[in-house]
């Protein structure tokens, strides 16, 4: 298929130029002359590159204003502004709001035509990287062989050709986007959109917009509801969203239709709904800060993850599984697991599964570098240092005591994992941090570090 480029000017021998110029070179064209047709045009179908004049006939600027319509839709399609009356800053303005490049009039035939390819080039490669992106997503597994996991293996299979809305819970890190993923994959609606919106992150003023869109004058910006349309919405952190979207929410689910911002016209709701959170819902609804009648419409099929310190069976099974993963993704060779590394079940996993698969990549990348690698050893110092400073970082005080002692305060922490790892071996303990025996001896009994066995 050919690449579409739409042309946007009120010039009609501009256009006329700029089409003649595109169609020698094998590529379909669409022209606009003003910006209600252009609106007409992006929102028929989005073009692969626009070429949009800056001023048209709506008032000044109002290229600038299809511009940011467009990135609203897709901030990734490339668009290409020009105009006779340039000036430094309406270049910066057209850049800043995400133009790929400006050009001024006249221009010659060989500048535009190069803009045009390098822009295609672009939005190729980033639609290739998305592509790439929700594939190595997809290809994850969900791996575990606990009760609870097995549960909820199962329970993925019976919601395939279900529409109910599922509830996920669990702490972060422990797969709550990726069960999604599987239950989309696996319905009926696995070849329409799966749409993300995180209510942790949203601008609270914006809450409504993002959700159900907007409509100005003839400029629509789509809402997630639209934007998944015959697909899947997931609404990550949903516990996070305020009271009052909250029960417009509700309203939505009542009567599967919305209104957008400003719009007069209904639109029916045709998504499946997947709510995940990291905190306890029902404590959330027991304290109002979340609406008892919108959980349990959100609550018809409920998921709950448990913490990887709680499944730490599983931990051979997704270490081996991510050694073979990430030498795949990255093409270099596995890391090979040869003895039991019982001192991961003791491990609190604050990140869950993905800390451990964080764990693997890295220890992956340093093999690499490595004559005398040790699994053991670099999981370990990755663990004892990441413990020891999310020690330090706890203790609120220590970026308010002096030197000396914010220095001690470390050296204690330090020192202490290190005779931990070294099972409380002085001489290992001292040779591995650099110092003489006698004087790590001083240096604890300084500190008040007792022998650790």
């Amino acid at each position: 298929m050919n690449s579409e480029i739409l042309i946007v000017d009120d010039n009609a021998d501009i256009r006329y130029l700029i089409s003649g110029l595109l169609k020698d070179k094998g590529f379909d064209v669409r022209e606009a002359a003003n910006f209600k047709q252009a609106i007409a045009e992006i929102n028929k179908k989005l073009p692969d590159v626009a070429v949009i004049d800056v001023k048209l006939d709506k008032g000044d600027n109002d290229g600038i204003e299809l511009l940011s319509y467009i990135k609203k839709i897709d901030k990734d399609v490339p668009v290409i502004m020009i105009s006779g009356h340039a000036n430094i800053q309406m270049a910066v303005d057209s850049l800043k709001t995400g133009a790929f490049e400006f050009i001024q009039k006249p221009f010659d035939a060989e500048r535009i035509l190069n803009f045009v390819y390098r822009a295609l080039e672009n939005y190729s490669l980033k639609k290739e990287n998305i592509k790439l992106s929700s594939k190595l997503f997809h290809s994850y597994e969900f791996i575990g062989e606990t009760t609870d996991i097995l549960k909820i293996k199962s329970l993925i299979l019976k919601l395939a050709n279900t529409e109910s809305r599922v509830f996920i819970s669990g702490p972060a890190g422990s797969g709550k986007e990726l069960i999604a993923r599987k239950i989309h994959k696996q319905s009926n609606r696995s070849n329409k959109p799966f749409v993300i919106i995180n209510g942790a992150l949203l601008d609270p003023e914006k809450y409504e917009q993002e959700l159900f869109g907007s409509e100005n004058n003839e400029v629509i910006n789509y809402g997630v509801f639209e934007k998944a349309k015959g697909g899947t919405l997931l609404i990550d952190e949903v516990s996070e969203i305020p009271l009052e979207t909250q029960a417009k929410i509700l309203r939505v689910l009542i009567d599967q239709k919305f209104k957008r911002i400003n719009g007069v016209k209904e639109i029916n709701v045709n998504v499946r709904l997947i709510s995940t959170s990291t905190k306890n819902i029902r404590h959330e609804v027991d304290q109002g800060n979340f609406r008892e009648d919108l959980f349990h419409r959100l609550n018809v099929v409920p998921i709950e993850i448990p913490s990887l310190k709680d499944r730490t069976s599983d931990i051979p099974l997704l270490l081996n599984y991510f050694c073979r993963k990430i030498s795949e993704l990255n093409n270099i060779n596995p890391i090979k697991i040869e003895t039991p590394l019982e001192f991961l079940n003791h491990y609190e996993w604050p990140g869950n599964v993905r800390e451990l698969r964080n764990l693997v990549e890295r220890a992956s990348i340093l093999a690499k570098d490595e004559k005398n690698f040790n699994l053991e050893r670099i999981i370990k110092d990755s663990l004892i240092y990441k413990k020891e400073d999310e020690k330090i970082e706890k203790d609120s005080n220590v970026f308010s005591y002096p030197l000396k002692k914010a220095r001690e305060q470390f050296e204690k922490s330090y020192l202490t994992a290190q005779l931990k790892r070294h099972r409380g071996n002085i001489s290992k303990t001292a040779d591995f941090v650099g110092m003489e025996r006698s004087a790590l001896h001083r240096k604890l009994k300084s500190l008040g570090i007792k022998g650790i066995n």
